[in-house]
């Protein structure tokens, strides 16, 4: 997975208002043999993005050319089902590095953070209403603040703060993944290593 620091991000965003999207949904099961994290956007909701034939679904969000960003707004209980990172994969890979809901599953929190993407949890109301303004005006934007723990619809002005694990906001500040951070923590290792062998 490529190594992004993320800090802040202001864009428009892309509504995918269905509840309950489980993690075979975002990239179904026969995609899942592929040795390389690289090209699962291509399958990202396959079989709502293109019918039994190949063809595009004109109707599915992601083949409608009004709506773009790097900021995905989900629906209630993102990313349930099986434990697949390839999840995670296929949606940071296509291009988005937020995703936004009022819930999401612990297992999908934990592999996103693990692999550069962002998942931020708002209320119900202000999901519903983030998702009318975007569905009426693709051209709405957010402003996601990482260090401060801040999420803005800029066009309204709502503003709250999100949550997230103060080791994994660093990793993500950083552009580190679980092996760059102890990578990056080497010299203070091997100084303890000294300390500790005398």
């Amino acid at each position: 997975m490529p190594k992004v620091k993320f800090d802040i991000l202001e864009s428009t965003c892309v509504p995918l208002p269905f509840e309950n999207v489980d993690t075979d949904q975002i990239i179904p099961a026969r995609f899942l043999s592929a040795t390389s994290r690289l090209g699962f956007g291509d399958n990202l909701f396959r079989d709502w993005r293109y019918t039994k034939t190949g063809e595009k679904n004109s109707e599915f969000i992601l083949n409608n050319p009004d709506y773009s960003g790097q900021v995905l707004v989900a629906g209630k209980n993102f990313g349930s089902g099986s434990s697949r990172e390839h999840a995670v994969w296929a949606i940071f890979d296509y291009g988005f590095r937020a995703v936004v809901s009022s819930f999401f599953a612990d297992i999908f929190t934990n592999n996103a953070l693990n692999n550069g993407l962002l998942p931020i949890v708002i209320s119900d109301d202000l999901l519903k209403k983030l998702h009318n303004l975007v569905q009426k005006d693709p051209g709405t934007k957010v402003k996601i603040d990482l260090m401060n723990q801040t999420f803005t619809i800029l066009m309204t002005g709502d503003s709250v703060k999100f949550g997230i694990n103060p080791y994994k906001k660093e990793c993500l500040l950083k552009g580190l993944d679980d092996i760059d951070f102890l990578l990056s923590m080497k010299s203070l290792i091997t100084s303890y290593e000294k300390t500790k062998s005398l």
